[in-house]
């Protein structure tokens, strides 16, 4: 798939290949490579992670960004949402039991979509994370797990081990706290709690059954304060509606509560030891950015950069928010990928 968007003066026309992962539980995911052109040099690999509700799609622009930089790009869609399998044929719901299953996702994308390109590399590359909200969280969860300066999963279906390693990690606006609005944290972590006492519920999260994305107005909007994005995303669902979902259920609220829990309890951030650059979003709807500002305090090897002006997606934001982005990811990489150690990098 070849796609070419238009910002300003920029034009991005690096071509997206479209993959199909499948998870140890059999599910089915579409993930993406953006590849770089031949005799282009290859500084490293980035795994890209989107958010809940988002898509391959969405991140055109940014995955450009980065295959402009030099690095191969890796991404996919979340089981339950964009052209991944959903766990009902048709579902607008974004649905999980437990954040295993995106721990999963992760584990299929790094077997089955970058190790065939560090296979097919006359020496390893590094490998770097660049990851949004839920993503972000994901990622953090992978990071953690495999705390040890090489991180070893095993690809059973091979029998044989794969050994992982981010030589360092960009989280924007992690999901380290979720905004519960007009609810406290603990009445909404209650409330969620009571309603999936017999199991996980597939009910939708109040008021989300009737926020269709192709419905939003941008002025509804509490993610970006950049209008041409806000209509490129809606333009693609539009194209493409079966990419979009409403919104997450009370199952995977659960889930995610049950995870941040473990996230913020002490020692969780101190114990991991991949460089870390953190990105807080000063106008923050959807996550709590006093909750990012103290979690990444706690990093054994972390930086924090707040971003005041911005909404969530800062990725999606201005010009201006997008530059100062780029300005502290580029200063950020550079330094780590000058300090990877080349027997260390991405895979062994």
């Amino acid at each position: 798939m070849l796609i070419c968007f238009k910002k300003g003066r920029s034009s991005v026309s690096f071509p997206f290949r479209a993959l199909t992962l499948i998870t140890p539980d059999k599910r089915q995911l579409r993930a993406g490579r953006w590849e770089l052109p031949a005799g282009m040099p290859k500084r490293a690999i980035c795994i890209l992670l989107n958010g809940h509700t988002e898509f391959l799609e969405k991140y055109h622009e940014a995955a450009n960004e980065l295959c402009a930089r030099g690095f191969e790009v890796v991404s996919l869609d979340w089981r339950g949402q964009g052209a991944s399998e959903r766990s009902v044929y048709g579902n607008r719901a974004g649905h999980v039991a437990n954040f295993e299953e995106y721990d999963a996702d992760l584990a299929a994308l790094l077997q089955q979509a970058v190790e065939p390109i560090q296979r097919a590399m006359p020496a390893p590359l590094p490998l770097i994370g660049l990851a949004h909200s839920m993503g972000a969280h994901i990622l953090l969860r992978f990071l953690h797990e495999h705390k040890r300066q090489r991180a070893s999963l095993n690809v059973s279906v091979r029998n044989f081990a794969v050994q992982f390693h981010f030589a360092c990690a960009i989280l924007v606006a992690p999901m380290i706290e979720i905004n519960t609005g007009r609810y406290s944290h603990t009445s909404a972590a209650l409330l969620t709690s009571m309603i999936n006492l017999r199991k996980p519920s597939k009910r939708f999260v109040f008021g989300i059954e009737g926020r269709d994305p192709l419905e939003l107005k941008f002025e509804d909007n509490a993610v970006t304060s950049d209008r041409a994005r806000f209509e490129r995303t809606r333009s693609l669902l539009r194209a493409q509606p079966f990419l979009r979902i409403n919104g997450p259920t009370f199952g995977w609220l659960g889930a995610a509560f049950r995870s941040m829990r473990r996230m913020q309890r002490k020692g969780f951030a101190e114990e991991i030891a991949t460089p870390l650059l953190v990105f807080g979003a000063g106008r923050d709807r959807v996550v709590r950015t006093e909750a990012v500002r103290a979690f990444a305090r706690k990093l054994s090897n972390g930086r924090y950069v707040e971003i005041e002006d911005a909404r969530h997606e800062i990725l999606m934001e201005s010009d201006s928010i997008r530059t100062r982005f780029w300005a502290e990811f580029d200063a950020f990489v550079d330094e780590q990928l000058s300090i990877s150690k080349p027997d260390s990098a991405g895979l062994r």
